[in-house]
């Protein structure tokens, strides 16, 4: 079976629409961009198509390769404070002159709607999130949509990043799946991958998931964006020889990456009822 993630993306799309439309709220997200890389502008014009679409506003903020962390963190602050901004994305990677990790924890918590500052991490991991990143959640989706059982099984996430790879464990963790991580220090991983009933790949490397490395009828998630050998946009699963041993699989592109950027809408909405009714992110 394949998992179509953008189908399930545009479900979820227009029944946001509906929701923004019934609620008389104009949530806003504005992005923040450093660089020229094309990849990342690519992105950002997605993420706004997808806010015109179901009646977000959106900003965008765009500074130059050679901007400082400073003046990033500047960027962020006129954001934090602008009362009709709901949501805040910075748009990653950032230049190598650019402290991550100091402008992620700049981002107000109730406007990180990318959900990877400290207190949301934190809140994902107590099993009350707020906002969890979008790339893990968009995957959760796609197993809810397609009924694939989670609590009792056993998941293996392959890739331990803050922004997917441990996310995406704690979500299948608070799904009461049993959850193994694996990383590149990780001993004999096809032996563990074969375990897994759900197998999620983000490693960001192209076609490294083998068929002898998934056990038959597992649900197969492919998290990566790469490019093969011939130049072509490429998963980190082998998707034509995998998807005859699988149960299921996310194809690449049209799997999590739809799913993705429909998560960014929800939460932006769900900033802006929470900015609504006051305090019940620190609840």
């Amino acid at each position: 079976m394949i998992l179509d993630g953008k189908a399930v993306s545009e479900k979820r799309l227009e029944i946001l629409k509906e929701k923004i439309d019934e609620s008389g709220l104009y949530p806003r997200l504005a992005t923040v961009i450093v660089g020229e890389d094309p990849a990342s502008q690519m992105y950002v014009r997605m993420k706004h198509r997808a806010c015109e679409r179901v009646g977000i506003g959106s900003i965008g903020i765009e500074l130059s390769i050679d901007a400082s962390t400073e003046q990033v963190l500047e960027a962020v602050a006129r954001l934090n404070a602008d009362p009709d901004i709901d949501g805040i994305l910075v748009q990653l990677p950032l230049p190598r002159g650019v402290e991550t990790a100091r402008v992620i924890d700049a981002v107000a918590p109730i406007k990180d709607v990318d959900g990877f500052h400290p207190f949301n991490l934190g809140r994902l991991l107590a099993g009350k999130p707020v906002y969890a990143p979008c790339t893990p959640q968009g995957v959760m989706t796609i197993l809810d949509e397609y009924g694939i059982p989670i609590a009792g099984k056993r998941a293996v996430v392959v890739g331990r990043s803050i922004d997917v790879g441990r996310p995406m464990a704690v979500l299948l963790l608070n799904a009461d799946a049993t959850v193994t991580i694996c990383h590149s220090r990780t001993e004999n991983l096809a032996d563990e991958t074969r375990r897994a009933d759900i197998l999620v790949s983000a490693v960001g490397k192209a076609k490294f998931v083998r068929p002898d490395m998934v056990k038959a009828g597992a649900t197969v998630i492919d998290v990566g964006i790469n490019q093969d050998e011939q130049g072509r946009l490429s998963g980190d699963v082998d998707f034509e020889a995998v998807r005859e041993r699988a149960g299921a699989i996310t194809p690449v592109p049209g799997g999590v990456g739809p799913m993705t950027i429909a998560t960014l809408m929800e939460n932006t909405f769900k900033a802006a009822r929470l900015r609504t009714c006051c305090d019940e992110i620190v609840r």
